[in-house]
Order: structure tokens, then sequence, then C-alpha cells
């Protein structure tokens, strides 16, 4: 009954068409209603507790990273490298935008954000070039879903906060993950690419090419020294996100001076207002999550799962498929905010390495991304492609494919994920 007024309260509300923030607010007080202690001094507490953590001062940072990579050049030049390096393959601008989302995932931690700068640049030259547009749309959105799982993350930041699990651990555990995840839908649009007659650009020469590896050295030496600086234990995952902003900002001003001082107030109150949904949103979340512990929701889930507590894989599987029917109908952030502390409980009483289920975690929320009918990163896609919502969903079918086949082999393999992240972390 606990769990249905809190599920039944919550999917009503947003029915209704209220913000999700608000709409965990209001399940939180149906829930404290039912369970005879409401209070709104405890409800204002949670809210406030629920912002009030250091490791969270990582998202503004990493946000304010991503505007700044977008407008100062950073973004285009990275597009321009990969441009030259395997735009003249069969298929190449889609080769570009995987390439290119790869390396930009490791420069900021937002789908949103990667998607629409790859989708501004690379999704007029596919559609000039002759490639469907639905189908490019589709790659590019599958591509800047790459974003949370390589690091910088904000969504391991949010994880690791809800879990009470390293992020640093998070980040370096999730670089392969994210490497196969941009690997496999690479294979989906060779094969899909094949089938379309369509002359290549010409092939950069090597003169062209270091010159574009000369331009972008700045923007490629940002994950260098966030990788690095996290490896040696240089700075926390906060403090990386400092350093990642003030990097941006340096080369962005003084480098490629792209980056004009009167721009920087329009682009931090852009970081601002994103991060502010952000923050409002886990204050709200950590209410719920209070009182999913005091309702003793997890135990239920726990008996709930009882048959496959036996076996870490049947679990992980039956875990995973919930994951995915709930972010098709919810965004990353507040699917990570309700199931972090209803999974962690099972997750912890299996043996199963936290680390590694967050990984596993992270990647199907951020492939919820495009998944509709909500699909936050296929709306980004189609808005900035003038596409109707059905056609950039027909696109992205090959490719998600692909991404979900990867997360499947990794519960079935978890090498896959422990195997490298026990080297970066060595």
């Amino acid at each position: 009954m606990t769990v249905f007024i809190f599920l039944g309260s919550l999917l009503a509300v947003m029915a209704l068409g209220v913000p999700i923030a608000y709409s965990l607010l209001l399940s939180g007080v149906a829930l404290m209603w039912h369970l005879d202690m409401f209070d709104a001094q405890i409800l204002a507490q949670n809210v406030i507790n629920g912002a009030d953590s250091f490791p969270l001062l990582a998202v503004p940072f990493f946000m304010l990273a991503g505007e700044v990579m977008n407008v100062g050049g950073l973004s285009r030049r990275i597009v321009k490298l990969a441009l030259s390096l395997v735009g003249h393959r069969r298929g190449g601008l889609g080769f570009v935008a995987i390439v290119a989302a790869c390396m930009l995932a490791a420069l900021s931690g937002s789908a949103v954000a990667d998607t629409a700068a790859l989708a501004s640049l690379l999704l007029p030259m596919m559609v000039r070039a002759g490639h469907d547009k639905a189908r490019a749309g589709g790659l590019i959105a599958s591509a800047g879903i790459i974003a949370p799982v390589i690091p910088p993350s904000i969504g391991f930041v949010i994880f690791g906060v809800a879990a009470n699990v390293s992020i640093s651990k998070l980040f370096l555990a999730g670089i392969v993950p994210g490497l196969l995840m941009g690997l496999s839908i690479a294979i989906a649009w060779w094969w899909v690419a094949k089938r379309e007659n369509i002359v290549p650009p010409p092939k950069a020469s090597l003169a062209e090419r270091l010159h574009a590896l000369k331009e972008s050295t700045w923007a490629l030496g940002l994950p260098v020294i966030v990788v690095v600086g996290l490896k040696m234990g240089v700075f926390t995952p906060t403090e990386a996100a400092v350093v990642a902003a003030v990097y941006a900002l340096l080369v962005s001003t003084l480098v490629y001076r792209e980056l004009h001082w009167r721009q920087l107030k329009d682009v931090f109150v852009t970081a601002a207002k994103t991060t502010a949904v952000i923050m409002f949103l886990v204050a709200a979340a950590m209410v719920s999550a209070w009182l999913i512990t005091v309702a003793d929701i997890p135990a239920k889930m726990i008996s709930l799962l009882e048959p496959f507590m036996g076996n870490q894989t049947l679990l992980l599987i039956a875990m995973m498929v919930l994951v995915m029917a709930v972010g098709t109908a919810m965004d990353m952030t507040p699917t990570i905010l309700i199931m972090t502390p209803v999974l962690m409980p099972v997750v912890r009483a299996a043996g199963i390495d936290p680390v590694y289920f967050g990984v596993l975690f992270i990647i199907n929320n951020a492939i919820g991304l495009i998944t509709p009918p909500v699909g936050t990163v296929l709306n980004v896609v189609a808005g900035v492609g003038r596409m109707k919502m059905d056609e950039v969903t027909r696109g992205v079918l090959p490719f998600m494919t692909a991404q979900f086949i990867v997360m499947f082999l990794m519960v079935f393999f978890p090498w896959l994920v422990t195997g490298p992240a026990r080297w970066f972390h060595s």
C-alpha cells in the first residue's frame, strides 16, 4: 500500500502536467499523510539538506564548462579534428559525429549540451551530403548520450551523492563503457551507411590533419587534466569541475578569443538556469528518498526481488528492465534520484559492486534520454533539426538497440566494466 501511495500520487500529479520537482514534493507530502507524520518543518529541512552537499558543487561548474565550450569554439574545433581524421570514409560524417561525441563527452558531462552542439554543426552537413535526415538525427542523438558516461559526468555526480559511492571511482569506471557505447553505434552506422550511395568528402591531407590537431590541442588538454588529476589524486571530482570551468574560460577568452567578455553574462545565466533546475530536483527528491527509507520501501523491494537474489546476473537483468521502463516516462535526473534509494539496498544485499552497478545504472538512464515518449535528447535533435518527434524516433532505433546490447553484454560479462576500472584506479 505504501508503494502504491507513493507511485500513484507521483504518476497522478505528473499526468496533470505538474513539473517533476513539484511532483516529487507532492508525492512526499502524500506519503507523509499516509504514514501519519506530516510536518512542514521536516519537509523544509529535507529540502534544504538535499541541496546542502559539497560534491553537488560539481554540477554548476560542469554545466558552466559545457556552455563555455560551445560558445568559445572548443566544440567546433573538436568536430573539425574528427572531420579531418575520419570524414573521408564511407559514411564518414556519421563517424565524425561519433568520434566528436566521445571527445566532447570528455569535456562536458551534459548530454543535452553536447547533442545541441553536434546537431547544429553536423546535422546540416549530413543532410547536404545526402544522408537521410531522420537517420542522421538519430545517430547524433545516440552519440550525444555518451556524455553522461565518459567523465566528467553530471549523472555520476548525482548518483554518487544519492548512493554514497565514490564519484572518482565512478568517473574512472565509466571511461571504457562509454567508448564501447560509441563503438556499438559506429558498427550500427557502418551497417546502415553501407546501403547508402553517398560520396564521402575528400581525404584531408597530412598538413590539414596536423593543423586541425594543433587548433584543438588546447581543447583536448582538458580531459587529460581531469582524468590524470583524478587518477593521481591531485583533486576531487568537485575540484575537477572547477578546474574544467576555469580552464575552458581561459582557453575560450585568452587563447581562441571567441568568447568575448560581454558574452559572459549570457553564458553564466544559461548555466545558472540549468543548474537551478537540477538542484531543485535533487532537493525535492531527497524528501522522497528520506520517506522511502522511513517507510521501509527498500526492504519491500528486497522481498519482491527475493527470487533473483541468488543469481546476480538475473537480478541485474530484472533491475535493468525496471529502469528501462521508468526511463521511457521520466528524465535522467529524477530517475536517478527516485530509483537510487530504492535499488541500492538491493544491490548491497546481493553483494554487487556499487561502482559496477552505478555504471550500468547511468548507461541505462542515458539511453532513456533517447527513448520515447519523453526522450529529452530526441527533443533537442528534433528542435535543432526542425523535425517531427516520430521521425527522430524512427532514425534512432538501430543505434538505441546497439547501445542496449552493449549494456546487457556488460551485465553478462562484468569484467568489461570492472577490469578497466581496476586498472584506472590502481
